[in-house]
């Protein structure tokens, strides 16, 4: 690890920490929320974010199949609902800004299983986990190794 920045910089790791204490209680369900930053924490290739995600999800009782499946859920047909696809999807778009805005039809397949309130936490719960992923990928902070 390049340098631990919560220690480093207690002041803006608290800043950052209190969007994710909103979203503790916001209108998504933890298990989507967890599965969605577990997408954009891949897509960052943010291994300390990746590792306890999937810990996190798995507590909070994803099955293994689902977990293994998110890096390829367009091509895994049948786990997903259609409201976590249109997450996951838009999910994606939002992560990769540098290619484009999100697409219309993107933001409109949201906008079908999700309300406006739900909408705002999940863009949220993505812009929160990039920041985290950012912070994390930068510093070079990895996961500690478990056993067994």
């Amino acid at each position: 690890m390049r340098l631990e920045y919560w220690k480093v910089g207690p002041d803006a790791y608290k800043a950052l920490a209190q969007p994710s204490l909103y979203l503790n209680h916001a209108s998504i369900d933890q298990k989507l929320r967890l599965i969605v930053e577990l997408r954009v924490s891949q897509i960052n290739g943010c291994a300390f974010c990746v590792d306890m995600h999937t810990e996190d999800a798995r507590k909070a009782g994803e099955t293994v199949q689902r977990l293994d499946c998110v890096a390829a859920w367009r091509e895994a047909h049948g786990i997903y609902t259609d409201r976590e696809r249109a997450a996951f999807d838009l999910a994606e778009h939002a992560t990769h800004l540098s290619r484009g805005p999100v697409p219309d039809a993107v933001y409109e397949a949201a906008r079908a299983h999700f309300s406006e309130k739900e909408l705002v936490d999940l863009v949220t719960i993505i812009a929160v986990m990039n920041a985290w992923n950012r912070l994390a990928v930068t510093f070079e902070r990895g996961p500690a190794p478990r056993k067994g």
